[in-house]
């Protein structure tokens, strides 16, 4: 992923392996879509292509909130020494911890890219005491660019009778500045390893960490990420509420402003505000003197006390500490966050930056998910990259029904 304006450890980026954009910026591209995809495409002035039939929201088909069961979860193991560098063993101790605690209460489902790595992961998944997880870890055998599977996975649905469907989106590289090579064609690899279930693909770009959802019909959003002129600049607000809202079975757009400092990802709402439970959301408040989120902070509650739901509920808002003013090696500002955690079956893994504030927002987050043990896990190694734990996962809801 990288920054806004100027991309942070350029280095990185310099030695990614890359793949050309296949589709001009103002121009979003007709997807390929595999034979079980259920998307009707026809030509629109406007806006390139519309569904004129099956949308998933048109089936049936939602996507439930993170904490509902899931049957598993999906991670790529970090492999990539030309993008991780110094820290790839720190965010490999990282991802093992984090793995571990979804362990504890459903499968995993893990992404290699080849033998080599395979050999690497099994090796050091899971640790002692944890051993006795094993038999709930898989692995596949998927080329990927990089481990952000928030935004490259399909995103995982319920239709009315609880079965299971997939969607996925155009990836263009978080809008055309880190383009790897395979990430653009993740998604539709897991989808086809999933069993049974429907296959959409919608022909716009949409990252998974872009949305939150409250399983309920409403979703959270920023104008930053979902209307930047490099993700969908052919169509207009409304046609992105409209697109976004049929692709995951919602009712009700909550707009937000600006995300965090030197976002990679052009201020994805997964880092600023989280659903918690229905009608009830998570945000970060600055408490640090100099926090470089404090205006974006303050509005984004602002903002958030004010929507209401597709129920009609205002929302209750609960804040948490910001992390305030976390660097890299080179002094650079991160853009480091609490709200940035995972809801597992049995935990919620909360990332921390060596913060004053680190054991404040894993008690207070692990407040907000009772029955489940709240873990707190450096994610600095995995914030050099670009994100933290959120970011790097995805649910597949449990199977309900016959």
């Amino acid at each position: 992923m990288g920054l806004v304006p100027t991309p942070p450890r350029p280095e990185r980026v310099q030695r990614a392996i890359f793949a050309p954009l296949s589709f001009a910026p103002s121009a979003p591209r007709r997807p390929n879509l595999s034979p079980g995809a259920c998307a009707l495409l026809e030509p629109r002035a406007r806006s390139g292509y519309t569904a004129r039939a099956m949308t998933p929201r048109r089936a049936g088909f939602r996507m439930p909130a993170e904490w509902a069961r899931h049957d598993a979860t999906w991670v790529a193991w970090p492999s990539h020494e030309g993008l991780w560098q110094d820290h790839l063993a720190s965010a490999r101790e990282a991802f093992v911890r984090l793995v571990e605690a979804i362990a504890e209460g459903e499968t995993v489902e893990v992404l290699v890219p080849d033998e080599a790595q395979e050999r690497l992961a099994r090796a050091a998944l899971p640790r002692e005491p944890a051993a006795q997880l094993r038999n709930v870890l898989r692995f596949h055998r998927v080329p990927f660019g990089d481990i952000w599977l928030r935004d490259t996975a399909p995103i995982f649905l319920q239709g009315p009778g609880g079965e299971p469907a997939t969607v996925r989106f155009v990836f263009n590289g978080w809008g055309g500045k880190y383009v790897l090579e395979h990430d653009d064609r993740v998604a539709e690899r897991i989808a086809r390893l999933v069993a049974g279930g429907q296959a959409f693909a919608r022909p716009f770009v949409l990252e998974g960490g872009a949305i939150d959802v409250d399983g309920e019909g409403t979703l959270l959003t920023t104008r930053q990420c979902l209307l930047n002129p490099n993700r969908n600049s052919s169509m207009s607000p409304a046609d992105v509420e409209s697109a976004v809202a049929d692709a995951v079975g919602c009712e009700k757009v909550v707009w937000l402003g600006d995300g965090l400092l030197n976002d990679h990802t052009d201020g994805h709402v997964d880092t600023v505000a989280r659903f918690v439970a229905p009608g009830r959301v998570v945000a970060m408040e600055p408490r640090a003197a100099g926090d470089p989120n404090r205006d974006a902070l303050h509005a984004l509650v602002r903002d958030l006390g004010a929507a209401v739901d597709a129920r009609g509920r205002r929302l209750d808002v609960v804040t948490v500490p910001s992390p305030g003013r976390v660097v890299d090696d080179a002094g650079r500002v991160m853009p480091a966050s609490y709200v940035n955690f995972y809801v597992a079956n049995a935990a919620v893994v909360v990332p921390t930056y060596g913060s004053p504030f680190d054991d404040e927002a894993v008690e207070r987050i692990g407040a907000l998910f009772p029955g489940r043990r709240a873990l707190g896990v450096d994610a600095r190694a995995i914030l050099s990259g670009g994100g933290a734990f959120h970011c790097i996962t995805q649910q597949q809801p449990a199977r309900e029904g016959p």
